[in-house]
């Protein structure tokens, strides 16, 4: 298997590669050269299998020569052994056709877990065949870099600084990553936005002096390796619910696209999706472009959804890509136009590919808290705000009524006791495995969102590559 750069002038690199380097050296982002593709019967054969033989089936192609299967198998089953429910990422009826797929039974209490625990061992299983030593830099909207830091701690020739914007995550987000006290991670809360971090974040691995002295890596879904791993639980989810024979829709809420894309990855695969609704808070740049066509970042609104406030969805630009006949030069100047102007209209065929697929839905305050309520009320479940706007988009979607609509519960409610007290009048509590959290130490740096001082700080702790 080969990954290629969506901005096309990067050189093309195996899966090994692609998961040490995260960004593409042109700005661009690595996608398969072409999709690997499963037939019916092949679907249908995955039916049953436990969580982590299904991940070793569907990854191994993305995989190709970097892993044999019982490597991969063998990591598999330790980053799945991890998870508080037998099922990994569970099945959970609401009513007669909405579901939820719960993703938050990792460490962290997040669905960025379900990647991130094979990330971190991917990361250490590569960096083994070398004397190398990786830097990964990462912006977090909240629950990344919790995953990211317990999914590396502690783990040989890696350092992982994680940047955050201070005082926009929830408390537990924060606490979730700044107590993590291993020698080789740095928490940095940054002034400014998640947009203003992950613009740092880029700007470092197109930075030649920060690139040439450090093996700078990522784990944000930018990394290939990150999202690949999120394609499985599409296809455990549908394939409980009746696939290949019967389709099935998911709404996702969305921030930075790389859930949703790796549910776009599953349908190029094969898997028969109806559809894939992408569910937004009032940040809505995701819902104007693909409702208008209208990529226009805006000022970002701080909303009790704090991992989907976000104006810059890095991962949209793989869909542009493969929706835009795969012309990277094309979409690398249509990208640099949207990098100065933060403003940018999609192409026809960007659209028209788009809706093949994807539709899209927002959701205001009122309309997650009624999510809420909704689901506690009339189904007994307590849900955590991004999934209650992933919840009001799956209730307000025109579908067939033939087909099960899966919302992708991406937190445990207890992240966000706030936001969910204020809603249902139940303040969930933390599961046990992490219930002392709140009495353990902080350790974490607070900068200003200036990238010169963030570069700084990571040179003078880093450790320089060769």
């Amino acid at each position: 298997m080969e990954y290629v750069s969506t901005r096309g002038s990067a050189p093309a690199l195996d899966f090994e590669g692609v998961t040490l380097a995260g960004l593409a050296s042109d700005g661009g982002l690595y996608v398969p050269r072409e999709w690997p593709r499963f037939s019916e019967s092949e679907i249908a054969a995955l039916a049953g299998l436990p969580y982590a033989e299904l991940a070793v089936q569907v990854m191994k192609p993305f995989v190709g020569d970097s892993l044999t299967e019982d490597r991969l198998r063998d990591l598999c089953q330790r980053s799945y052994g991890r998870f508080a429910h037998a099922a990994v990422t569970p099945l959970v009826q609401l009513d007669q056709r909405q579901w939820l797929l719960e993703l938050f039974h990792g460490p962290t209490l997040a669905f960025k877990d379900v990647a991130l625990q094979l990330l971190g061992r991917l990361f250490e299983e590569f960096l083994s065949r070398s004397d190398d030593h990786l830097t990964i830099v990462g912006a977090t909207s909240g629950d990344t870099g919790s995953a990211a830091i317990d999914a590396v701690a502690g783990r040989e020739r890696v350092d992982i600084f994680m940047l955050h914007p201070n005082g926009r995550v929830s408390d537990v987000q924060r606490r979730q990553m700044t107590t993590v006290l291993a020698p080789n991670v740095h928490n940095i809360a940054i002034e400014g936005t998640f947009d203003d971090a992950q613009a740092m974040v880029k700007r470092m691995f197109n930075d030649p002096g920060m690139t040439g002295r450090f093996h700078i890596g990522a784990v944000n879904s930018i990394n290939w390796a990150r999202l690949m791993a999120q394609v499985v639980y599409y296809f455990a989810a549908a394939l409980q619910l009746g696939a290949p024979a019967r389709k099935v829709a998911f709404s996702v809420p969305t921030g930075n696209f790389g859930d949703v894309f790796a549910g776009y990855v599953a349908a190029q695969m094969g898997l028969p999706i109806e559809r894939l609704i992408v569910a937004t808070n009032v940040n809505d740049i995701l819902h104007r472009a693909l409702s208008d066509g209208d990529y226009s970042a805006g000022t970002v609104t701080p909303t009790a959804a704090p991992s989907m406030d976000i104006q810059v969805s890095s991962n949209f630009e793989r869909l542009l890509f493969d929706c835009g006949g795969r012309d990277g030069l094309a979409l690398a100047e249509q990208m640099r136009s949207f990098e100065a102007s933060k403003a940018m209209r999609l192409t026809n065929a960007q659209r028209e590919g788009a809706a093949q697929l994807f539709t899209s839905a927002r959701a205001d305050a009122a309309d997650m808290a009624q999510a809420m309520r909704w689901a506690h009320e009339e189904c007994g479940e307590v849900i955590d705000p991004h999934t209650a706007i992933g919840l009001h988009a799956a209730r307000a979607a025109d579908l067939p009524a033939d087909i099960p609509v899966v919302t992708l519960a991406t937190a445990h409610p207890a992240k966000f006791r706030d936001a969910v007290e204020r809603a249902t009048g139940l303040r969930p509590h933390l599961p046990s495995r992490i219930g002392d959290l709140f009495q353990r130490e902080e350790a974490y740096a607070e900068l200003p969102g200036d990238y010169d001082a963030i570069a700084a700080y990571v040179a003078e702790r880093a450790t320089p590559t060769g």
